[in-house]
């Protein structure tokens, strides 16, 4: 950057004035109630009630609570078609992916069947997804069989550990839903995408480790999920693996990732992939039944309850210590599945074109858990690998949930005596080939590309979750991102501009070197809000700022400093020690022969800086719309009257 072919752009009307103005004061409680309504209401869901009759307003708000009431009045023999060839095939899914995930958790198989019968019933009539296919998912399993395991054997205790896997769904939907009534969505937001994406891979991969117990046919397996602890309990035990459940287990996810591959390779034959599980499931069970191979040490599911639902309301455990574990247990799962369901539903949405309400979201996830919970389900949401192939089946409306539900009760009055056969090692096959897609090493490498800070949280995740534990790597990840956002608030950028040649505006020096400096004048650009995390940092920086400028000039001979601008368009806000801060420079400016110019405040910004006398200490005569007209202010001063700052000088010929 240079100074020598600055030439001050020129303006024939030097009558011409901007002000900034203060905005009009308001009411105290209307600018509460306005911030208020930015905070929870920034989508403005009660305009859609706004000059409408009483009732209208009643259908309106069944509808927005009910969004089947909407939907329904329209349905078509055609959408009809397209949901039910999609529901058939999200259950040929769901049974075997619902066993599997069961088994994960240490629940009983037929939970899993539970979990996708009401659940997506519920979720049909309160989602506003058309593409998201509810069930149970293997990190909110996971996650379930290792915060109550710590407390309960599943072993040992049964009963108190599938009573206390409803409470802590109940607590989840719960929770689940209050923060969709409260508005609260945003919370989950502090989960951010290279979180998400570590995370999930991290569970991924423990999970994987984790049905080595059935690929080799272990009876006896360590309960902590951490690499270390599983490859010890591995490798500890190798005179008791057992070949043919190997062999079984090999056989089963080659056939699955091959299946996988091929739909990949070939969308239109999305179905293959999505009918292997079942596939795998009745193959298996055959081959069972025909060898009777549960005799040499492969293991099988054995019998399955037929009937619907039992009632579970009467099972919550609100009694200490229990309830605690319930609770941390409902809260941790509820958000991570929160955060999936929500982000799962949205990325369809915008592949379709249409717009889903996060809140109502919420609001339709919880209820459907704490129905379920009453009704002998654990935790459901809508898993990427089912809403996968519901998409890509066609699906119209969440009807496609309904003809899924509809397959698995038909399942669980009729079929479920054939699933006695089924080998546990078919399930690990199933559970494997499942988990590998959520190993995202492509977005790993986005990550590192794009953005080191964020591969870096990300990585935080992936490692807590395989070397500690699921929840270690959940609380890491999310320190690291608050970390990361209290670094953004707490060390804001400050760049110095110059000016494009040719032009009034005035840029950063590092991104466009080809800008000119503006003799005798420093410009500044201070890039968030100024607040007490902030305060000091900038008044510190700026200061060197000051100091580094005024040795460059003294080394290279040009014209002194005289003034210093400070760009304010990216400061939407400013607290009382954002002010004091301003104050303190504008002294230390004074004392060292410098006039402080403020240029662009915010409507926010100036409210405060009047308020407080700030605009009365620095005269409102050194306050500019743009930098370009202080700068020009700044240069005409400089070129008409001599500098001598110890004394109060005019007033510029363009001021405010």
């Amino acid at each position: 950057m240079g100074n020598v072919d600055y030439v001050h752009p020129s303006t024939n009307d030097h009558q011409c004035a901007h002000r900034v103005a203060i905005p009009p004061p308001q009411p105290f409680f209307k600018s509460f109630k306005n911030s208020l309504k930015e905070t929870f209401f920034p989508d403005d869901p009660l305009r859609q009630f706004k000059n409408k009759t009483s009732s209208r307003k009643i259908i309106l708000g069944l509808q927005y609570f009910l969004p089947i009431l909407e939907w329904a009045p329209r349905y078509s023999l055609q959408f009809l078609k397209a949901d039910l060839i999609s529901g058939i095939t999200i259950a040929s899914l769901a049974i075997p992916q619902g066993i599997s995930y069961a088994k994960l958790a240490n629940l009983p198989p037929i939970l899993g069947l539970y979990s996708s019968f009401i659940p997506p019933l519920v979720y049909a009539m309160m989602g506003s997804s058309r593409d998201l296919a509810v069930g149970t998912v293997a990190v909110a399993s996971l996650l379930t069989a290792s915060m109550l395991g710590q407390e309960v054997n599943a072993t040992e205790n049964p009963t108190l550990y599938l009573h206390l896997a409803f409470t802590a769904t109940f607590f989840a939907g719960l929770l689940q839903a209050s923060l969709g009534l409260l508005r609260l969505g945003f919370i989950v937001d502090f989960l951010s995408h290279a979180t998400i994406v570590g995370f999930m891979a991290g569970a991924a991969t423990v999970v994987c480790l984790q049905q080595l117990k059935g690929i080799l046919g272990l009876d006896h397996f360590t309960h902590s999920t951490d690499i270390i602890s599983v490859l010890r309990s591995v490798f500890t035990q190798t005179h008791e693996w057992r070949w043919e459940s190997g062999v079984l287990g090999v056989g089963f996810l080659f056939f699955l990732l091959i299946t996988k591959y091929f739909s990949k390779r070939r969308p239109k034959f999305f179905w293959i992939s999505a009918m292997a599980p079942l596939t795998s499931v009745i193959l298996g069970s055959l081959l069972v039944y025909l060898t009777h191979a549960e005799k040499h040490g492969v293991q099988v599911i054995g019998n399955l309850k037929k009937g619907l639902n039992p009632p579970s309301f009467g099972d919550f455990v609100f009694a200490s210590p229990y309830m605690s574990t319930a609770a941390k247990t409902g809260m941790i799962t509820g958000i991570i599945a929160l955060a999936e369901g929500i982000a799962v539903g949205r990325s369809f949405a915008m592949f379709k074109h249409y717009h889903i309400d996060g809140n109502k979201e919420m609001v339709a996830i919880g209820t459907m858990n704490i129905v379920g919970s009453c009704f002998s389900c654990y935790l459901t949401t809508g898993p990427f690998s089912r809403s996968a192939v519901n998409f890509n089946a066609g699906c119209k409306t969440a009807m496609s949930n309904v003809i899924m539900a509809i397959a698995v009760m038909f399942t669980l009055l009729f079929l479920t005596p054939l699933f006695h056969y089924t080998p546990l090692v078919v399930l690990s096959a199933i559970i494997i080939s499942a988990m590998l897609g959520l190993i995202d090493y492509e977005a790993a490498i986005h990550l590192w590309k794009v953005d080191k800070f964020d591969f870096l949280v990300c990585m935080g995740a992936y490692i807590g979750v395989v070397f500690a534990s699921v929840e270690v790597g959940l609380v890491l990840a999310v320190a690291i991102s608050v970390l990361r956002l209290l670094l953004f608030v707490a060390r804001p950028r400050t760049v110095v501009q110059g000016n494009i040649p040719n032009s009034t505006i005035y840029r950063n020096v590092e991104q466009y070197p080809n800008t000119n400096n503006v003799p005798g004048v420093l410009i500044l650009e201070i890039d968030a809000p100024i607040y007490f995390a902030n305060s000091s940092y900038l008044r510190e920086r700026i200061s060197r700022w000051i100091d580094e400028e005024e040795d460059k000039l003294k080394s290279t001979g040009e014209t002194s400093l005289q003034y210093v601008i400070l760009d304010m368009s990216a400061v939407g806000n400013i607290d009382t020690s954002g002010i004091s801060m301003l104050e303190e420079v504008k002294k230390t400016t004074d004392r060292r022969g410098l006039k402080l110019v403020l240029a662009n405040p915010g409507a926010e910004v100036m409210k405060k800086l009047n308020k407080s006398k700030f605009l009365e200490n620095i005269g409102q005569e050194w306050i500019y719309l743009t930098v370009g007209e202080a700068v020009e202010a700044c240069n005409y001063k400089l070129h008409t009257c001599k500098p001598d700052s110890s004394k109060e000088e005019s007033q510029p010929w363009n001021n405010v």
